[in-house]
């Protein structure tokens, strides 16, 4: 069995609102969830369901405690007494020094892979420098394992945080121009290659923080159709695929911030009812994920 984790950055689930709510619409087949009058109105596909990110601790939801939180398992946000924006401290890079997913699952003899490339300039950087960065990068650092290229983008191996490409383009690099299905097919294809692939994705909380509703529902639209390419493509028989949050962000676009949304997550495959049963807050995706694979970490 393997695992697709695919992490969407600031995908909450929010009111039944459209005129700030990108992820209210009929066309839309994998999230259109939302709530109405506190209760949960499901997408078509009928997999999506919330979880917390408030985390027991005041105050919005941050990227550096939501995303080490999820990477790791460990409630860090209670951890510093604090949420924190933007790249992980000191304390919270250990702890992804330590627990990471990638990490731990390379050292139980599993292929784990995250597969968004990194620009020429990030090679380029001080390896200091590199582990002040994201948690995706420092999970990444931690695991020793390889960053993925231009090169691996070109071949069909990664894909880049705009899985079009187009932002890459617009920067003078040579790269080919994926649709969202073109780009879903690739990474469905990436995933049966490893054991546990990650892939992040945080357009959506960049656009959120523009309070933009065209370009938000453009962007959700986008993501529906990845998706959808994805799930079509790939091995559900033998693969688990999760698709999560670390905080509300896009699902609306009234207020500039973050939001107490419970983030969108969406679960298919192997192994899935009984998978979402284990989950309800964004801490538990770790633990169940080693579980899943029968690792034991504690």
């Amino acid at each position: 069995m393997r695992i697709v984790l695919i992490f969407i950055d600031g995908l909450g689930i929010g009111d039944r609102y459209p005129e700030k709510n990108p992820c209210v619409h009929e066309s839309l087949k994998y999230f259109n969830n939302y709530f109405d009058h506190g209760r949960l109105v499901p997408s078509e596909a009928g997999n999506g369901f919330p979880l917390d990110a408030m985390l027991d601790v005041d105050g919005l939801p941050q990227s550096a405690t939501g995303q080490t939180a999820l990477l790791t398992g460990i409630n860090a946000s209670r951890y510093i007494g604090r949420h924190l924006q933007g790249f992980p401290n000191q304390r919270l890079r250990d702890l992804l020094k330590e627990h990471a997913i990638s990490k731990v699952i390379k050292e139980c003899g599993l292929r784990p892979v995250f597969v968004n490339v990194y620009r020429p300039e990030f090679f380029q950087l001080p390896e200091k420098i590199q582990w002040r960065l994201s948690a995706t990068t420092i999970a990444n650092l931690a695991s020793g394992l390889p960053f993925m290229t231009l090169k691996d983008l070109r071949e069909g191996k990664a894909l880049y945080h705009d899985f079009t490409n187009h932002c890459l383009a617009e920067r003078g690099f040579e790269v080919p121009l994926y649709s969202p299905e073109q780009a879903g097919t690739i990474l469905a294809d990436i995933s049966q290659k490893y054991d546990f692939v990650l892939y992040e994705y945080f357009i959506t909380d960049r656009i959120g923080h523009h309070q933009n509703l065209t370009m938000a529902r453009k962007e959700i639209r986008k993501l529906d159709r990845f998706f959808s390419a994805f799930l079509a493509q790939a091995d559900l028989i033998n693969t688990l695929v999760i698709v999560t949050s670390d905080h509300g962000n896009i699902e609306d676009v009234s207020v500039k911030t973050h939001t107490k949304n419970p983030v969108m997550t969406l679960i298919a495959g192997a192994g899935s009812g009984h998978f979402t049963q284990k989950l309800k807050s964004i801490t538990d995706i770790a633990p169940a994920i080693f579980q899943y694979l029968g690792i034991d970490h504690v």
